[in-house]
């Protein structure tokens, strides 16, 4: 199978401010932004994250090889967006989002993980990679139109054990295990979507979203645009949270078609659980991910199983300990990678956090797609080796 080549530029990590501002439609609901302005009675924002830190790892390479470095995005990913808000005569509301992704460590443009050959390469072209889009919001849901978030990923926010942070969570599994079979050449069989962003993110997208009942959903398709079908190229992703008291519970599905075939290459469903008793929170989060190829052969099989506990240890300070087994058991045997992960977050302001997270990864003796599909980490950590890695790092949003 010829694979599309993986690099650091495939971070990518959710944030609650950013989530927020998509779900919101608003320009007053990020925990931190600034009010720049109002144009013909749009009300502008802006707002951002700057995250940065210092990442050791014990083995990088089988031979034992260690590596210390500035690590950027250890908590969340840098990012810099601007929002806008207008209410109209109906009471509805028109809103724009524009979020785009830099490297804190070299300033650059990060890069994507679409396989379009020409502008979304990977190659840090795309300038607002996580959002462009524009919308409409009333009494009766939200509609969104361009670059989005996919609905998918947005439900498990809550449940994930460590809340899809950056490093050392379920991030990468989602991503990478939602990434192979759509980014390979357009003239082979491997197969190929351009509208998915590895799993989290979906191009020429309309999504729609409301809340009823307590739950919280949303249902985005993506046009595939190949002449003379409907069905080659498109994404289909559905997320739905629900949360009554100390219970969340959260459930998606995702569908991605090949643009010259038509047939399912990414398929993916996961559910997970969260419950609050006091200052303490526990999660469990599962995901399936199928991977096949243009001709319907299957390349992965991902089983992703995570679970943990949050502790408000005091007012300043919350303490994260999850573990995570992810498995691949196609098309050879199965291989697995499990990671213990211990964090503290420590807040010096309501916008500043001061992070430290530390991994102990054991990984399965497996091949390049499996060891990225099970990670949990951008860079994975060497096949039949036990790693330790240690991030410490600041997150300032604005």
């Amino acid at each position: 199978m010829k694979v599309f080549k993986i690099t650091r530029s495939m971070h990518l990590g959710l944030t609650s401010l950013a989530a927020v501002a998509m779900l919101s439609g608003t320009a007053s609901n990020a925990k931190a932004e600034v009010q720049i302005g109002e144009v013909a009675d749009t009300q502008l924002a802006m707002y951002g994250i700057l995250d940065g830190g210092v990442l050791y790892q014990d083995k990088v390479t089988t031979d034992g090889d260690r590596k210390i470095g500035v690590e950027t995005s250890g908590l969340t990913p840098t990012i810099l967006g601007f929002k806008g808000s207008r209410t109209l005569d109906n009471d509805w509301n028109a809103f724009f989002n524009l979020e785009a992704h830099f490297d804190l460590d070299t300033g650059m443009f990060h890069g994507s993980g679409d396989a379009d050959t020409d502008a979304d390469d990977g190659s840090g072209r795309v300038l607002f990679r996580r959002q462009a889009n524009v919308g409409l919001s009333g009494d009766w849901g939200t509609a969104i139109i361009g670059r989005q978030y996919g609905p998918a990923v947005l439900a498990h926010l809550a449940t994930e054990p460590r809340g899809f942070k950056e490093q050392f969570s379920n991030t990468y599994a989602w991503a990478y295990s939602q990434l192979f079979t759509t980014v390979n050449d357009s003239s082979g069989m491997a197969g190929r979507n351009a509208n998915n962003d590895v799993g989290f993110f979906f191009k020429n997208a309309v999504q729609y979203r409301n809340n009823l009942a307590g739950v919280d959903f949303g249902i985005l398709y993506s046009f595939g645009g190949q002449e003379g079908s409907t069905a080659e190229g498109d994404v289909l992703s559905i997320g739905a949270a629900y949360a009554a008291g100390p219970l969340t519970l959260s459930g998606s599905y995702q569908r991605m078609r090949d643009q010259q075939t038509a047939e399912d290459l990414v398929t993916s469903w996961a559910t997970g659980a969260a419950y609050n008793l006091a200052d303490w929170t526990f999660k469990l989060h599962f995901m399936n991910t199928e991977n096949k190829d243009a001709s319907g052969t299957e390349v992965l099989d991902v089983d992703a199983l995570g679970f943990g506990v949050d502790w408000q240890w005091n007012l300043k300070n919350s303490a994260t300990v999850a573990y995570y087994i992810n498995e691949d058991d196609a098309p050879a045997a199965s291989a697995k990678t499990r990671s213990l992960v211990v964090s503290n977050d420590y807040s010096l302001s309501e916008s500043t956090i001061l992070y430290a997270q530390m991994a102990y990864v054991d990984a399965d003796d497996m091949g390049v797609v499996s060891q990225f599909a099970t990670s949990i980490v951008a860079n994975p950590t060497p096949v039949n080796e036990k790693t330790a890695l240690l991030n410490v790092g600041v997150n300032y949003a604005f």
